[in-house]
């Protein structure tokens, strides 16, 4: 599923393309902990911005907007990861570690119990992890059988954003060189909302950037279950 050079169909021209995937993982993290939060607290909830006849958009509303630029830019990132990881193995572990480890602090985030119906993201980006590596490894008249199976899982797990989420990293790691159709299958499969995210994912330049070390690397995979139990905790005390 390489895309050609010639199929590029970009936002910006490449003299724009100045973040580094480290500055997306910042954008992403920032964006979804703005989402939590005013999940989490009703955030803005009763400040009103704009009114359109009976319709009014509360700074809520636009917080929970801002917050849907976070999945894109971690699907984004997961699939740069699989292209350049050096362990395909070790990456698909480390992704398997953290769904486990996240799913107490969803759990109590989301419902204030240990149990909740749905699992947390990181099951979705290990089961699309899983497919692209299906597609990679597998016969192209074999490969829908375990993509449709992944699909199944997560259909029957729950996992966070659903089957649109598993689609969508198909759908990413497909269109990788083409943000534009990235960005408006992402409208189509997600929300409007987040489409936006292929706005500084169309002005990434293909580099590393800052996060280097292996500490540096673990303490964004750590920080999901951090922030949520955190979160949880605050609101359970208030």
């Amino acid at each position: 599923m390489e895309v050609s050079e010639k199929r590029e169909l970009h936002i910006f021209p490449a003299r724009m393309r100045v973040l580094s995937g480290s500055v997306l993982k910042l954008i992403a993290i920032v964006s979804m902990l703005i989402d939590h939060v005013a999940y989490a607290f009703g955030l803005g909830a009763g400040i009103v911005l704009l009114s359109l006849g009976e319709t009014a958009v509360t700074l809520y509303t636009l917080l929970r907007y801002v917050g849907r630029l976070a999945f894109p830019l971690f699907v984004f990132l997961l699939v740069e990861g699989f292209i350049h990881t050096k362990s395909r193995k070790r990456y698909g572990i480390r992704l398997a570690l953290f769904a486990v480890l996240s799913e107490i602090p969803f759990d109590l985030f989301c419902s204030g119990t240990l149990f909740y119906q749905k699992q947390n993201v990181f099951f979705t980006l290990l089961l699309g992890y899983l497919a692209l590596c299906a597609i990679e490894a597998l016969d192209k008249k074999w490969v829908a059988v375990p993509v449709l199976g992944l699909f199944g899982v997560s259909f029957l797990l729950g996992a966070d954003y659903g089957y649109a989420g598993f689609v969508m990293i198909l759908l990413v790691y497909a269109l990788r060189k083409m943000p534009l159709l990235c960005a408006m299958s992402s409208a189509c499969v997600l929300s409007v909302a987040s489409a936006a995210a292929f706005v500084p994912i169309d002005l990434y330049n293909g580099k590393r950037g800052f996060v280097r070390s292996r500490i540096f690397k673990y303490l964004f995979y750590v920080f999901y279950p951090v922030h949520l139990l955190v979160l949880a905790l605050i609101k359970a005390l208030i």
